[in-house]
Parts: C-alpha cells; structure tokens; sequence
C-alpha cells in the first residue's frame, strides 16, 4: 500500500516542486511576464479571463473530441483489416507509415480551402493526427495472435472470422487503450494547431489572440488548460483500461 500510494503521489509532489522552482527563478531573477511569466501571473490570468477562457476550452474540447472520435472508428476498422490479412498488412502499412510521416499541420491551408476556416479543418486535422496510433495498436493485436492458440481454436471448429472477434480482438484490447491513451494527447495538439492557423474561436486562437496582443500569461494559461483536458482525458482512459482489462496487469500488480 505505500508503494502504491507513493506511486500516486508522485506525480503531484513533482508538479509541485517543479511550479514553486519556476516561481521562485520568477522572482529572484526579475524575469518580465512579457517573456517568461510566473506561475502566480499564470493563476492571476486564468481568474481574470476564466469567461474567456472557457468558451474557447469548451470548443477546443468537443471539436477534439469529435476528431478523436472519427480517429477511433477508422484506426480500430483499419486496424482490424490490416491485422487480420497479411496482404493487407504487406499492402496497406508501409503506406499509412508513409502518410504519417506527414506533417499534419502542412494538411491546415488544404482543409481550410476544402471546408473553409471554422470547425472543419480543426476536427480533420484531430483525426488525421491521432487516427493511427489507433491502427498500428489494433492491427499490431491482432497479427500477433499466437499461432499456436489459432491453431487449437480451427482444430475445435473455430473460423478465422471466429477467431478474430471472440479472441484476437478483446487480447487486442491492452494494445487498444494504449493506442487511446497516446491518441487523444496527439487530438489536442491537432485541433489546436489547426484553430491556431484557421479558426476564430478555441483555445488555439486565444494562444494566436494573446501573443498578438502581448498577453503572454493569458497564452500560458491557455497552455495549461490544453494540458488539463489532455491529462484529464489520459487519466480516464488509464482507469477505464484498468478496470476493463485487469487481467492483462496481473503480473504488474505490487502488494
């Protein structure tokens, strides 16, 4: 139990430290919020502008995750096609390796002269972002399903397709919430970089809006919420994967 509660602790006791360090260097070295603004200044912002604020959290925050969930759709039926067929795998993955390897954000000016500056390209430009760590995980479950445990299910009577959805796919289910867990972090970044170059509203706009106009907490208080959601999001994907799939942590549990 103090393991474990160490564990937990952890997390907030670096934060902590790492918040007062960051005030303390503030203060001591006179650092102007133009440049580099204190932790306090930060608070004082997001108190300040909290209306603002969370208007444009609140649409960063649906548009991300109506991006996220188109991610999930594609990335779990991509990821089941490539990993149930080794041509598929042989066909399909070294191009969407490739597509990755693209930067999203060279995708914006396209989406935007496609679908026009609002919620489009935001919500495209999540999915784009975040659909194949999704994918990879899902079709990586799948293709390496042991051949013997196969084998023993076709000599019971046991189809490929009955394989795949009674037994591949919940044994992919770890590889799954890790996917999503990596996944929504990258969501966020997309529908921010995206606001930031073709929208009027959300929190990548108030980071474009703020900077312009030298508010620099305010743009650090925009960070931090960016940082909240995503963290917010992580941690419930870490409890629903915990709850759904003890089984695959057995051997990582602490007394």
């Amino acid at each position: 139990m103090n393991n474990k509660f160490a564990e937990r602790l952890a997390p907030i006791t670096l934060l902590i430290a790492v918040i007062i360090l960051w005030e303390i260097i503030c203060r001591v070295f006179e650092v102007s919020e133009f440049i580099f603004p204190s932790p306090s200044q930060i608070l004082q912002a997001t108190i300040d502008y909290a209306p603002v604020i969370a208007m444009h959290a609140w649409r960063t925050f649906w548009v991300t995750m109506a991006g996220f969930g188109i991610s999930i759709v594609v990335g779990v039926v991509l990821g089941f096609v490539i990993g149930s067929s080794r041509l598929a795998y042989t066909a399909v993955y070294p191009l969407m390796t490739a597509f990755n390897a693209l930067p999203k954000a060279a995708f914006v000016p396209v989406l935007v002269v496609w679908f026009g500056i609002g919620i489009g390209p935001a919500v495209l430009t999540a999915f784009l972002i975040s659909f194949f760590p999704i994918m990879v995980n899902i079709a990586t479950g799948l293709a390496t399903l042991e051949p013997e445990l196969e084998d023993v299910l076709r000599v019971l009577g046991a189809k490929r397709m009955d394989v795949l959805l009674k037994v591949g796919l919940p044994r992919s289910l770890p590889y799954f919430y890790a996917s999503l867990k990596v996944a929504i972090t990258l969501a966020f970044v997309g529908s921010t970089v995206s606001e930031m170059a073709a929208s009027n509203e959300g929190i990548g706009y108030l980071l474009v809006s703020a900077g312009s106009a030298m508010k620099m907490p305010l743009a650090f208080s925009g960070l931090m919420v960016i940082g909240v959601m995503a963290m917010a999001m992580y941690e419930l994907f870490a409890l629903v994967e915990k709850r759904t799939t003890a089984w695959a942590h057995r051997g990582n549990q602490g007394t």
